[in-house]
């Protein structure tokens, strides 16, 4: 078991999300960055969908009441447990009794706690996700709170592993720099509006730079640039959304749906992100400047495949790699 000793600014448990019931109005929700959370799964030797803590600076701390094995991915907060500094995108041993605290915010915007055997928790419509509008899923379908008790779903770490430390970095660490992209680019398709703009905004959409607002959420990044022209057009109606849509607001600025948003929408969908860099985009924080570039669909599916593939790998070698080191502990 795991108690939360801090409070943090917006700390959820979250998966690879619950589909099939968008019709419904229930988003899929999930992890922000499915990339970070797939990382910090395989890295302890669980499935790439696992529930883990998705974390926000200033974040949670957290008592182990049980030795375990975790990993961090995603963004580094410049994580600490009884003082010693911990790596993101490396496996580490924590003894029963240590606190993992968060000091400073590095880089990044969503750091994800993933535990080997991940969370004894009940799901909902399938996942284990939060869903704070609905109230369901995760822990009592709210944020993480002072004082709340999370049960792990097996307890299988041995105290000879520790040799008399209280925390144990393993040997291996994660590259992930290739499943991110590196520059401030974000790759996008036309959406089925794309034509409501005027030309000279066309062109500014992939030449201006937007910056995040401090109005972006889990549910959608409010952007600041300059406002985009619309050819006179007739009211909208509603239509199905999804995440990455980028929506045009009245005022001319963009909106792009991230994991909570709503299942259907009446503004223009102009264009969306790419599968393959939401990640990137999804650890972008206020202020930050992103620029725009058209793709093509082909490309899109391509960049995905690639992703997609280049985690199962990761997933193998941690999987051997923790096979090897077990093999060689005491019992």
């Amino acid at each position: 078991m795991i108690q939360v000793v801090q409070q943090g600014l917006l700390d959820t448990i979250q998966d690879a999300g619950r589909y099939g019931y968008q019709h419904l109005g229930i988003n899929p929700g999930g992890a922000m960055d499915r990339v970070a959370l797939a990382v910090a799964n395989s890295l302890v030797g669980n499935d790439l969908t696992e529930a883990a803590i998705e974390l926000h600076f200033p974040a949670s701390a957290f008592l182990f009441d049980t030795d375990a094995m975790i990993a961090l991915s995603g963004a580094d907060f410049g994580a600490i447990v009884n003082g010693q500094p911990l790596d993101i995108n490396r496996p580490v041993l924590v003894n029963k009794q240590t606190v993992l605290r968060f000091s400073k915010p590095v880089s990044g915007a969503r750091c994800y706690l993933a535990i080997r055997g991940g969370l004894a928790l009940t799901p909902w419509l399938g996942s284990y996700s939060t869903h704070l509008k609905a109230g369901a899923g995760g822990l009592d379908g709210r944020p993480l709170k002072k004082n709340d008790h999370l049960q792990l779903r097996q307890d299988n770490i041995s105290p000879l592993w520790f040799r008399g430390r209280e925390v144990v970095p393993l040997r291996w660490t994660a590259d992930v720099s290739h499943l991110y992209t590196t520059k401030d680019i974000i790759r996008t398709l036309p959406g089925s509006q794309w034509s409501l703009l005027r030309e000279d905004a066309r062109q500014q959409f992939t030449a201006a730079a937007f910056s995040l607002t401090e109005q972006s959420d889990r549910m959608g990044f409010r952007l600041s640039g300059p406002p985009l022209a619309t050819q006179p057009r007739e009211e909208q109606l509603s239509a199905g959304i999804t995440r990455g849509t980028i929506q045009l607001l009245p005022d001319g600025q963009l909106i792009i749906l991230m994991a909570d948003h709503q299942t259907t929408g009446g503004y223009a969908r102009l264009a969306h992100v790419i599968t393959a860099d939401m990640p990137s985009l999804s650890q972008r924080m206020p202020y930050q400047e992103i620029h725009f570039s058209m793709t093509d669909e082909k490309t899109a599916s391509a960049l995905l495949w690639k992703q997609e593939q280049d985690l199962l790998f990761l997933q193998n070698a941690c999987k051997l790699r923790l096979e090897e080191w077990l093999q060689q502990q005491p019992v």
